[in-house]
Formats: structure tokens, sequence, C-alpha cells
């Protein structure tokens, strides 16, 4: 009786674990993937204003820059990656066809 029980409770958490999963996907997937490149395109340009003279863009005096770079340098190496790589002007743009 135990094992049968087991098996219920096991089912049962599956089947909302699954639940969850499809309403996340229907109401929330777009806006967090949405949130996400906007916290990614604000994070370059904050890089880009702070260390733009890593990549040829000289913006900000270098006081402010020693000083913030000891928080920036685990994700200095993935930004100059991520800035200077070739692409093409669509990209970085989704077109929904709403509507249609």
């Amino acid at each position: 009786m135990v094992g049968a029980w087991a098996r219920l409770s096991e089912r049962w958490r599956t089947w909302r674990q699954a639940v969850r999963e499809f309403f996340y996907g229907f109401a929330a997937y777009d806006v967090v993937q949405h949130l996400l490149e906007m916290r990614a395109a604000t994070e370059n340009l904050f890089i880009a204003a702070l260390f733009g003279d890593l990549i040829g863009l000289p913006i900000m005096p270098p006081y402010y820059s020693l000083r913030l770079l000891p928080y920036v340098v685990p994700i200095l190496e993935t930004w100059k990656r991520r800035v200077l790589r070739e692409r093409e002007f669509v990209d970085e743009h989704e077109y929904h066809l709403h509507g249609l």
C-alpha cells in the first residue's frame, strides 16, 4: 500500500510540474526572454561606456573605469567577444507578425 501511495504521489508531482511548465511557457516565457535581451543590451551599453577604450571607444575618463574594474573583470572577456563579433543588422531584431 505504501508503494502505491508513493507512485501516486510521484505521478501527482510530475503532473503538477508539467502544468506549471505549460503555464510558464504560455504566459511568461516570451516576457522573460525579452527581459533577458534588454538586460544584455543595457549591460553592453554600460560596459561600453566604462571600458570602451579596450575596443577603441574612448568615452569615459579612466578614473571611473579603474574604480569599477574589479567588479567587471569576470565578464570582460565575454563582453569583448560579444561586442566584437561580426553580425548582420537583422540578427538582434525579431520581427513579430502580430495579427497575421
